[in-house]
């Protein structure tokens, strides 16, 4: 038991310098183009992995849903990965990585694991302009070297379960039910979100709360914008909040994740007194320790529009 906490302290110390953990796995060659491509799933979301078991095929569930398997008493449904992403296992799916995002546990089938690798998220960069990059959200970098092809391809899981379990997936509400916040005029929501269904989904969210929002696929970008929009309210003589009047940030993005992006928001005097919101697939206590470490103002789980508009209308207040 010391050991396992050692690890979360481990990684939580990881994300507080803009690091992260990268489990590698693969899928099997390509029916593209017969490469056999390594991919990439962020530690934090794993609880486990697991030799492949028998599972259950009960009536009405349709392919990539392979069944449903009993691990440790709870019942999850097991997707075939290489089938959504479009690869052949050769050696067969061996592996089950038993993942938990927004709330929901499933298992993923895989190949093969290869191993851990420990990196920065400078070293991860969009892939928003991949071909064939549907259910791929970044490609990681494995090395120092910008022309070497030791690459990852970091998995959009997000978009994965939404396509598979859209009614489970998605941002339930009532819109004509949400608060409208009065912002004030001029200013805007700043919104980094690397997956283009959960954007997709905070868009809608912030329309009708109307709030007029950036969007921005990594923390970096809207540190940049947060940073060009402070200096137009410092030359203007205004406060921040009559340019800025809420960040919004997702947690796993290229480039810098949403704790970093906090964290300079925070330790900023000009700055510090905008409200912080993270929005995350990624639960758990330690993510939450990791919260309050840098001093967000709140934390909402995906997708949950209901919750994510409470959280901000308290913020905002």
């Amino acid at each position: 038991m010391d050991n396992f906490q050692k690890d979360i302290d481990d990684r939580v110390n990881l994300t507080l310098s803009n690091r992260f953990e990268l489990l590698l796995f693969r899928l099997g060659p390509s029916e593209h183009d017969g490469k056999s491509e390594l991919f990439g799933i962020n530690v934090f979301k794993l609880r486990e992995i697991v030799p492949m078991p028998d599972y259950t095929k009960p009536v009405g569930v349709r392919h990539p849903v392979l069944g449903m398997v009993n691990i440790r008493d709870q019942i999850i449904p097991v997707i075939d990965l290489p089938a959504v992403l479009g690869c052949r296992p050769s050696g067969g799916m061996n592996i089950l990585l038993i993942t938990e995002y927004a709330r929901t546990v499933q298992a993923f089938a895989v190949e093969s694991v290869e191993n851990i690798v420990r990196l920065d998220w400078t070293q991860i960069h969009t892939a928003e302009k991949l071909v064939n990059g549907q259910y791929i959200t970044s490609v990681a970098r494995l090395d120092d070297d910008p022309t070497s092809n030791n690459l990852a391809m970091v998995i959009d899981v997000e978009q994965v379960l939404h396509d598979i379990v859209p009614t489970k997936h998605d941002l339930h509400a009532t819109h004509n039910d949400l608060p409208q916040i009065d912002i004030k005029p001029g200013s805007v929501v700043i919104v980094a979100e690397d997956s283009k269904v959960a954007r997709a989904m905070l868009e809608k969210g912030l329309q009708a709360m109307k709030l007029p929002a950036l969007m921005h696929v990594t923390g970096k970008d809207a540190w940049l914008k947060i940073e060009e929009l402070a200096a137009q309210a410092q030359q203007e003589g205004v406060h921040i909040s009559e340019k800025i009047a809420l960040v919004l940030t997702d947690l796993e993005m290229p480039e810098m994740d949403g704790f970093t992006l906090t964290r300079k928001i925070k330790t900023h005097s000009q700055l510090q007194s905008i409200p912080v919101v993270i929005h995350s697939s990624l639960s758990g206590s330690a993510n939450e320790e990791h919260v309050r470490k840098v001093r967000a103002d709140g934390y909402v789980a995906k997708f949950e529009i209901n919750e994510l508009s409470s959280v901000i209308t308290r913020v905002m207040r």
